[in-house]
């Protein structure tokens, strides 16, 4: 079932997610709901605050992104990416690698808002699957990105608190109108 997205304003994207101690039905119907709801909005992640659950919980698919490639290691191995989507990420913890680059992102929760955001090019993950297998890999490019995004938005932490006073400025009348339309 494809899920309404919630949108800046909502108290529910600043809360930090429960860790999630044991997947159930629950979870595994929330996860496919997610999955549906990312797909339909042409997402590349989506985190459970984003549709109103404060879960450590998040879902990633870059598998149709051609023009900001990834590349995924699992054991010190490249991975064909493909067959690794979509990540399902349970109580997800990243360790950031030091270079840095700048690169555009938006959010399902900001409608038509972009901005410049400064993120790790590598990072590395440890996470539980639903089946509370752990599942440890290292990411670059689009995937590293995403992943610092989605797990950013399980701490209550949104793309534009990375933004520079300018970019942040520059879209403030928008922020605005969308906090005073969207908070409950």
């Amino acid at each position: 079932m494809v899920l309404d997205i919630v949108k800046y304003g909502s108290p529910v994207l600043r809360a930090k997610g429960v860790k999630i101690v044991k997947a159930d039905e629950t979870t595994e119907k929330l996860v496919a709901d997610m999955l549906e709801t990312m797909v339909a909005a042409n997402g590349v992640g989506l985190a459970a605050q984003q549709v109103g659950v404060p879960l450590q919980l998040a879902v990633i698919d870059v598998s149709d992104v051609d023009d900001r490639p990834s590349s995924m290691t699992i054991d010190g191995k490249p991975v064909d990416i493909e067959k690794h989507m979509p990540l399902v990420l349970l109580n997800p913890e990243l360790t950031l690698g030091e270079d840095k680059e700048e690169g555009i992102e938006g959010c399902l929760s900001f409608p038509e808002v972009t901005g410049d955001i400064v993120r790790s090019k590598h990072v590395k993950v440890k996470a539980q699957r639903l089946n509370g297998a752990v599942m440890e890999f290292e990411a670059t490019g689009l995937l590293a990105r995403a992943l610092q995004h989605e797990v950013d938005h399980l701490n209550g932490i949104l793309f534009i608190d990375r933004m520079n006073a300018a970019q942040k400025a520059g879209i403030a009348g928008r922020l605005k109108r969308l906090q005073s339309k969207n908070r409950r």
